[in-house]
C-alpha cells in the first residue's frame, strides 16, 4: 500500500527532494466536532439547543520511528452552556487518552479513561486501504498530498418512550480524509490514524466535517524521553476494553432519561 502511494506521489516526492527531512519533531493540532445532530437530550426547555460544536487540543511527539499522541494540557475543560443549562461532555475515546505507537514492531499501547476508570490497551497497527486523489496543497509549509479511505463504525442510539429505555446500535459507513507530508516521513498522525501513510499527517476530516483535526504548528523540538508507552497495572486486550466500555454505557442509559448517539471517530 505504502508503495503504491509513494509511486502515485512521485511528482511531489521529487519537488521535496532538496528539502531537508524531519524524522523528530513536535505538532499541536486542533480538533473541532460537530455536536449539533450527532447529541441528543431529552427535557432540555423549549427552545434551547446545544453549542454547535466543541474544540479540543491535542499534541503529538515523534522520533526513533515511534510517536506518542495525548491531549494538551489547556487546563480543566469547562462544562458546556445550552441556554442556562449545564452539560457535561461525555466522551468515548479521544480526549483524555494517550496513544503510543511503535512503527517498527507495527505495536501500539492506549491509555484509555472511561469515567473514574483507567485501561492499557495493547494491539497491532492496522492499516486501511487508503487510496491517492491527486489533490495537493501546502499547510504550514510542507508540501502535502490527499488520501482516502472509508471507515465503518458502529452507532448506539436510545430513546426513552413511556418510562420504556430502547437502545438501537447502527452501522455508519464514512470518509476520511487525511493531507500528509512526506517532507516528514513519519508514518503518524491524530489518534486512530498513526501508522497508516508514508508521511505525517496534517489535516485529517473524519466524516464530511463529523470531526475534522487541523495541525497548528510543527516543531523540530521534542523531548525523545517522553515518547514511551503508557504505564498501568493491567493491561487489556480490545475485545476486554470494548466490553467494559459496553457496560459503562448499558449503566448510564439506566440512571437517565438521556438520548444520545455516540461514534468511534
Amino acid at each position: 500500500m505504502i508503495r503504491h502511494l509513494l509511486a502515485t506521489g512521485v511528482a511531489t516526492g521529487i519537488a521535496l527532494a532538496g528539502m531537508a527531512q524531519t524524522k523528530a519533531g513536535f505538532v499541536q493540532y486542533e480538533m473541532v466536532t460537530q455536536l449539533q445532530g450527532q447529541i441528543q437530550i431529552q427535557g432540555l426547555p423549549p427552545g434551547v439547543e446545544l453549542p454547535k460544536s466543541r474544540t479540543s487540543y491535542f499534541e503529538l511527539s515523534f522520533g526513533n520511528n515511534q510517536s506518542l499522541w495525548q491531549t494538551a494540557e489547556q487546563g480543566p475543560e469547562p462544562d458546556m452552556n445550552a441556554g442556562g443549562v449545564q452539560l457535561r461532555t461525555v466522551t468515548f475515546g479521544g480526549a483524555g487518552d494517550v496513544v503510543f505507537a511503535d512503527f517498527n514492531t507495527k505495536m501500539k499501547t492506549e491509555k484509555k479513561e472511561l469515567f473514574d476508570k483507567t485501561f492499557i490497551v495493547e494491539d497491532s497497527i492496522r492499516t486501511q486501504n487508503w487510496k491517492m486523489t491527486g489533490e495537493t496543497k501546502t499547510i504550514l509549509g510542507y508540501p502535502s498530498m490527499k488520501a482516502t479511505t472509508t471507515r465503518i463504525t458502529k452507532t448506539f442510539k436510545t430513546t426513552m418512550m413511556d418510562g420504556k429505555m430502547e437502545r438501537v446500535e447502527g452501522v455508519d459507513t464514512l470518509t476520511v480524509q487525511a493531507w500528509f507530508t512526506t517532507a516528514i516521513p513519519v508514518s503518524a498522525g491524530p489518534a486512530l490514524y498513526e501508522g497508516q501513510l508514508p508521511g505525517l499527517i496534517l489535516e485529517l476530516d473524519f466524516g464530511n466535517g463529523r470531526t475534522v483535526y487541523k495541525a497548528t504548528s510543527v516543531s523540530e523540538k521534542v523531548k525523545l524521553d517522553s515518547i514511551k508507552p503508557p504505564k498501568g497495572k493491567k493491561k487489556h486486550t480490545p475485545a476486554e476494553y470494548e466490553a467494559e466500555r459496553k457496560k459503562v454505557i448499558d449503566e448510564m442509559q439506566k440512571n437517565g432519561g438521556m438520548r444520545f448517539r455516540t461514534t468511534a471517530g
